[in-house]
C-alpha cells in the first residue's frame, strides 16, 4: 500500500468504508459534510489511487443508480498481539475481517528477539496459505507501557529485556510495511470497539485480566494513552495497604492479590494445604495449576475455587468502582484469559461496583464480558494500523 488519503475528507471516506463496508456514493454523502460535486471529486480521486474500487450497482433511490464503492479487496493488514504467555497473529482484509488466525504459547520474558522470531514465523505461515501476498501494514500489541509516537516499550514490569527495544523500526524492516505499536489492552479495547460489544459506545473502559491486569480507556471514541503511555495501568493500584509484595516493587497492588498468575499460585497453595480435594487432584495430575483449572473446579462445585474467584472479583470490582466514579463510562468490558472464570467472576465485579459507586454513575452501566475473545487484540491491532494508513500522509 503506497497511496495515502490526500486530505481529511478522503480519510473520512476510507474509515466509513472500513467500518460500514461497501456503500453507494449517495449513502456516503449522507454521512459526510460535502456537497455532491465535491464528494464525487474525492471518491474519483480515491478510485484513481486504487485504495477503493467500484463494487456493483447500488440500490435505487430514484433516478439513475450509482455504483457501490468498497475498499480494495486485496488490501491486507497483519495483527500481532503479544501477551505475557502467548502470541496471537492474524491477517485481516481492509474491513478488518479476520481471514486467518494463529495462536502459539510463548513467554514474553524470553525477550524481543525470540518473541518476534516466533511472530514472524507465524505471519509467514499465514502468508503461505495464500491469505496474503504481502502486508500493507501491521499493528502490534505488547503487554506493557508503550511510548506511542516511537513505538517503543517503556520500563515494562513483566518484560525484562524489552525496555527501549525499537519494535516499530525493527518489525517495519522485517515486514517491509508500516508498523504501529501499542499496549495490548488498548488494542483489545479497539477490537471490541470495532467489532465487539462496544460498537455503539463512545466512552468505555476495557479491563483485561490475564497474567497481569490493565485497562484500556476510550474517550469520545479514541483511546486515551496518557502523557507517557502508561494510562490504564490499574494492576498497580493499591488494594491492601500492608498487602503482598508486587513485582513492581510496591506492596498491596491489585495484581499481587488477583490476576491469572496470582490465582494459579493461590490455588496451588490451597491444594497443597488440603483446602481442596478437587484442586489437589488436578495438581497431582498436571504438576501445576492454571486459572483454567480453577474455573473447571469451580464449575464442578469446588467451594475453595469459587471463594478464590469471588475474592478476586471483589478486588477487581473495588478498583473498577473507583474508576467508574471518576470517569463515568457508558460501559465496562471485562476481557483477557481469566474471563474463562465466567459469570462467577463477573457477578462479583458487578456487585462490588454497584455497591461502591454512586447510583448516578451506575444506574445504566452495563458491565459485560468481551465478545471477541482471542481475536480482540489482533482486530484492534489491524484497526490501529488502518487508522494510521487511513489518515492524510
Amino acid at each position: 500500500m503506497t497511496a495515502r488519503p490526500a486530505n481529511r475528507h478522503q480519510a473520512r471516506l476510507l474509515r466509513l468504508l472500513r467500518d460500514g463496508g461497501p456503500n453507494s456514493r449517495a449513502q456516503l454523502g449522507d454521512q459526510i459534510d460535502l456537497s455532491r460535486s465535491k464528494l464525487a471529486v474525492e471518491v474519483d480521486r480515491l478510485l484513481e489511487t486504487g485504495l477503493v474500487v467500484a463494487d456493483g450497482l447500488a440500490a435505487s433511490r430514484g433516478g439513475r443508480r450509482s455504483h457501490n464503492i468498497r475498499l480494495a479487496p486485496e488490501l491486507r493488514f497483519l495483527g500481532i498481539d503479544i501477551g505475557a504467555t502467548s502470541i496471537d497473529v492474524a491477517v485481516t482484509n481492509a474491513e478488518l475481517e479476520v481471514l486467518g488466525h494463529l495462536n502459539h504459547p510463548m513467554d514474553v520474558r524470553e525477550g524481543p528477539v525470540a518473541v518476534f522470531e516466533q511472530a514472524l514465523s507465524m505471519a509467514a505461515k499465514l502468508r503461505s496459505t495464500g491469505l496474503a501476498e504481502g502486508f500493507d501494514g501491521a499493528g502490534i500489541g505488547v503487554p506493557g507501557p508503550v511510548r506511542f509516537p516511537e513505538g517503543v516499550p517503556v520500563a515494562p514490569p513483566i518484560m525484562p529485556g524489552w525496555d527501549g527495544f525499537p519494535v516499530r523500526e525493527a518489525l517495519s524492516q522485517e515486514l517491509g510495511c508500516p508498523v504501529m505499536v501499542d499496549n495490548d489492552v488498548n488494542l483489545m479495547a479497539m477490537g471490541e470497539q470495532h467489532a465487539g460489544v462496544a460498537r455503539s459506545v463512545a466512552d468505555f473502559l476495557c479491563v483485561k485480566i490475564g497474567t497481569g491486569i490493565g485497562c484500556g480507556i476510550v474517550v469520545g471514541g479514541e483511546v486515551y494513552r496518557g502523557t507517557t503511555g502508561s494510562a490504564g495501568d490499574i494492576g498497580h493500584i493499591q488494594v491492601e495497604p500492608d498487602g503482598r509484595p508486587c513485582a513492581c516493587g510496591n506492596n498491596g497492588c491489585l495484581e499481587a492479590h488477583f490476576s491469572g498468575a496470582t490465582l494459579a499460585r493461590d490455588a496451588e497453595d490451597a491444594a497443597r494445604g488440603g483446602g481442596s480435594q478437587e484442586l489437589a487432584a488436578r495438581l497431582a495430575a498436571a504438576g501445576h495449576l492454571t486459572a483454567i483449572d480453577v474455573a473447571a473446579a469451580a464449575a464442578a462445585g469446588d467451594a475453595t475455587s469459587l471463594a478464590l474467584i469471588r475474592a478476586g472479583g471483589n478486588r477487581v470490582g473495588q478498583v473498577i468502582a473507583g474508576l467508574v466514579s471518576f470517569f463515568n463510562p457508558g460501559l465496562v468490558v471485562i476481557g483477557g484469559g481469566v474471563t474463562g472464570l465466567g459469570h462467577n467472576l463477573l457477578a462479583s465485579v458487578r456487585t462490588q461496583v454497584y455497591r461502591q459507586s454512586l447510583p448516578l454513575a451506575t444506574g445504566n452501566l452495563p458491565i459485560v464480558l468481551g465478545e471477541l475473545g482471542q481475536t480482540a487484540g489482533v482486530t484492534g491491532a489491524a484497526r490501529l494500523i488502518s487508522d494510521h494508513l487511513f489518515s492524510p500522509a
